[in-house]
């Protein structure tokens, strides 16, 4: 009898092909952190297991039948080596584990001999049974047993040059990483710290110039002078947020710096009124050139406070700037009494030229001059020499040279 029900068909789905976001993703995985290990392990063991295969093939005569193939060669020398690869992963974390050093000098040596030992059988059994595989007519016709107990205590030696050179590579390249850890971490040390250093100086001007401002406008109000005294209240908060707006700068164009100074001049110019004329002699090559923020301001305040202040008559201060070769050189002049009797250099100068040599210092070590000059028709010549670098990105953060 054929009755029954019909044959019910199930279409099944075609093979899954594999696709380009499948293959891109097994490339990347295959390339990633984890296996940049396996696969420096293969390359340097593919070393050795080249070498020895080729020799083996080329060099060994066979005593009966045909020269042995490139591939019974390649088993029989190749794969013992290849055990030592296995075995490598093993050998990083025992050395990790239990380095060679001061510390449990002797405990570890031990446990290494004993990790030696226990791994130099395995590489001789392998080598034993590829030459029984290939058909090696010694390894037939003799016990594995015998074949196994001539050739430990042949290459016993072998064995422990073999453990013992992969434990100094680990050891070498652990301490080599090491070492480049501290270093990164001592130049990011240093570097914060040139730049914690920076900012204290940079600090260190608000202050200071705020307090003889301050004074100043004080001195206007007991005057009863209000217009010069508003007018520099308004300049000093005009000054303040131009300070402010840089605080997190270290390096700016030249044009912002004399941006800067132009409106400390202006409040400078209401004190003195006609006593202070200022003059600029600025090369436009200059004025894209980058200079640390604030170095000019205390050295024309200088300028002022020492060379025009004292006088009665009017006196003049002159700021120049240009490029010199490869060289940022910018100068500020005045026709004041001169240098004070007794001038020492560094051991006389103040809060301000002290602060301008030490940024400069930290700035560009040994890569910069600041000079202060009598000059001979009387008056100071101050000069402050970089190196000349376009100030292309203005906002980088703050940089320490050297």
């Amino acid at each position: 009898m054929n009755g029954g029900a019909g044959a019910t068909h199930v279409a099944l789905p075609p093979p899954a092909a594999a696709s380009p976001a499948r293959g891109r993703a097994l490339s990347r995985a295959l390339a990633g952190p984890r296996w940049t290990a396996f696969w420096l392990v293969a390359g340097l063991w593919m070393v050795p297991v080249l070498v020895s295969s080729a020799q083996t093939y080329l060099l060994v005569e066979q005593t009966q039948g045909p020269r042995l193939p490139f591939l019974a060669a390649f088993l029989w020398q190749g794969l013992p080596w290849l055990f030592w690869a296995l075995m490598t992963p093993a050998i990083v974390w025992l050395g990790r584990r239990f380095p060679i050093e001061r510390r449990g000098f002797l405990r570890n040596v031990a446990v290494h001999l004993l990790a030696n030992l226990a791994m130099a059988p395995g590489h001789v059994a392998v080598s034993a049974l590829m030459g029984r595989l290939i058909g090696h007519e010694h390894y037939v016709k003799t016990s594995f047993l015998d074949v196994f107990g001539k050739l430990i205590s042949m290459y016993l030696d072998v064995e422990l040059l073999i453990y013992w050179g992969l434990l100094a590579m680990v050891h070498a390249a652990d301490y080599h990483r090491k070492y480049r850890e501290r270093a990164v971490a001592a130049a990011q040390l240093e570097t914060k710290l040139v730049q914690a250093e920076l900012q204290a100086l940079k600090m260190q001007l608000h202050p200071h110039f705020l307090f003889n401002t301050l004074h100043a406008i004080a001195v206007l109000v007991r005057k009863q002078e209000t217009q010069a005294s508003v007018r520099m209240i308004t300049g000093l908060s005009e000054l303040l947020r131009m300070a402010l707006e840089s605080a997190g700068k270290q390096i700016v164009p030249l044009k912002q710096e004399l941006d800067f100074l132009d409106r400390y001049l202006d409040i400078e110019k209401t004190r003195f009124r006609d006593r202070l004329t200022v003059r600029k002699e600025v090369a436009s090559e200059a004025l894209d050139a980058e200079i640390p923020n604030l170095i000019l301001q205390p050295i024309v305040e200088n300028a002022i406070r020492h060379g025009i202040a004292p006088r009665a008559s009017s006196g003049s201060v002159t700021i120049a700037a240009r490029r010199e070769d490869h060289r940022l050189v910018v100068e500020v002049t005045d026709d004041g009494r001169g240098l004070k009797e007794g001038w020492a250099g560094e051991a006389s100068e103040g809060t301000g030229l002290g602060n301008v040599r030490a940024r400069l210092r930290q700035l560009y070590p040994g890569d910069h001059r600041l000079a202060i000059a009598r000059r001979p028709e009387g008056g100071v010549l101050v000069t402050v020499a970089v190196p000349f670098r376009p100030a292309h990105a203005q906002e980088e953060p703050p940089r320490a040279h050297g």
